[in-house]
């Protein structure tokens, strides 16, 4: 019987997801992810956390729900740190452990530490406690560990270079029926309006209320930051911040940055409530912003966001934009 490892459709699925199935395939173990966010999930997840707990993690813990009799193993890596002293979120460091505690239900966990300030033998190390639960031979976990290094490097090219997003490639993979449509219209795109933020909070439709597609549909371009190479991301946050504090720091202010010195239209940031990072990688782009009088929208979503309200903000900040511009084409 074929070994299954269950992945959340939540968090760092998004940045990672073609990278974990190409190392678990290697040892002919399947994938299992879980279905796109619904109603069930969040409410399920907010059952099992407390009221102070932000709503990502509120949705992982309904994902791992979902998928905790379906496979025999969950995977929840711990990305510590991708870079010198920059850390992630403690809730994100904290994962395995919420999940051993509000969800006893769950399978066996697979819990690599991911830590770029330690050594290159801990980082080893860790990959191959990974692989014993599945093969003894070292050589194998290498071979899966390169290829699966291969594959995150193409997959961040391919959406760098064509201007994809991760949705448009791991829909695909995962399920068809549950591939999301990000089809523009056929008229050519008024305006280039760039979305920032978290994966999880950029391309998860259910807790976004379908931002992309409203966006497009009212006759916009979405840039978002995968679709910036992380050599240009890493410049961009530099010039605004210097050397980063948070993991992932380049993929919001970076991109922030970025698309400000491209001069896009407008741009909408996402945050989530009550996250202390967002809401200060998010103030560095609002301000500046406002210093080069770029429009700007910040939204901040929870599990009470009603799509009525954002959608009228939606509305009334794209209207903005395009009146901006047509004034400045008229000037």
């Amino acid at each position: 019987m074929t070994t299954r490892v269950g992945i959340p459709r939540a968090l760092l699925y998004y940045q990672y997801y073609p990278m974990w199935q190409a190392f678990f395939e290697e040892f002919g173990v399947e994938t299992a992810i879980s279905p796109p966010t619904t109603k069930d999930i969040v409410t399920s997840g907010c059952s099992r956390t407390v009221a102070e707990t932000c709503l990502p993690v509120k949705i992982f813990c309904g994902h791992v729900l979902s998928l905790a009799d379906k496979c025999d193993y969950m995977f929840i890596p711990v990305i510590r740190s991708m870079g010198k002293n920059a850390y992630n979120c403690s809730k994100l460091l904290g994962l395995p452990d919420i999940t051993k505690a509000v969800i006893p239900e769950s399978p066996p966990i697979l819990d690599i530490e991911i830590d770029a300030n330690k050594s290159k033998y801990s980082l080893y190390r860790a990959i191959y406690s990974l692989g014993r639960h599945f093969t003894k031979n070292p050589l194998r976990i290498e071979k899966a560990t390169k290829k699966a290094w291969k594959i995150y490097l193409a997959y961040r090219q391919k959406m760098s270079s064509e201007g994809l997003m991760p949705t448009q490639i791991t829909d695909k993979m995962c399920d068809k029926r549950h591939q999301v449509d990000l089809a523009e219209n056929d008229s050519p795109p008024l305006l280039n309006i760039a979305v920032i933020g978290h994966p999880y909070l950029i391309y998860d439709d259910y807790i976004n209320h379908r931002l992309i597609t409203q966006v497009q549909a009212m006759g916009a371009k979405v840039l978002t930051p995968e679709m910036v190479s992380e050599q240009a991301l890493d410049a961009a946050m530099t010039s605004l911040v210097g050397n980063p504090r948070w993991t992932y720091e380049a993929d919001v202010v970076g991109a922030g940055g970025y698309y400000l010195q491209t001069k896009v239209d407008g741009i909408i940031g996402l945050a989530a409530f009550a996250c202390g990072p967002d809401s200060m990688m998010m103030n560095i782009i609002q301000r500046r912003a406002r210093q080069l009088k770029a429009p700007f929208l910040y939204l901040t979503l929870d599990e009470h966001t009603a799509e009525g309200g954002m959608l009228t903000r939606l509305e009334a900040f794209l209207d903005m934009v395009k009146r901006r511009k047509r004034g400045q084409s008229c000037a």
